[in-house]
């Protein structure tokens, strides 16, 4: 026999709470954070950089732009090798941080792929 069982509370989502972030002319910003100010709102600097959360990005940001390529447009590394005319062993080996892409290489890649090829390097 299924029995109910009793759910565990969880913590309400902060109602009304939102984030904005603007771009524009300094002295607008600087108008604007100072009108936020007046009706109460907080300014927040919290940022985190791409470092500390993909501490892989720092050794082998290339390798992780192809794989993250490959996976945005749906594509194995053998269908890459073919569209690309890159083997697939250089490109796992460039996925792994084992090989260096090379300039020539992302730009085949970024063809591919849809991407500027100075991501790759």
């Amino acid at each position: 026999m299924l029995v109910h069982t009793k759910k565990l509370p969880t913590e309400k989502a902060k109602t009304g709470t939102a984030e904005a972030r603007f771009v524009g002319d300094s002295v607008k910003i600087r108008e604007l954070k100072m009108f936020a100010r007046k009706l109460g709102l907080k300014e927040t600097t919290k940022t985190v950089s791409l470092e500390q959360i993909m501490p892989e990005m720092s050794a082998n940001s290339g390798g992780i732009c192809i794989r993250g390529g490959r996976s945005k447009e749906n594509i194995t590394q053998v269908a890459l090798s073919e569209l690309t005319g890159i083997s697939q062993r250089h490109l796992s080996e460039m996925e792994n941080g084992k090989r260096p892409i090379g300039k020539e290489n992302a730009k085949k890649l970024a063809r591919v792929l849809n991407v500027d090829y100075r991501v790759f390097l």
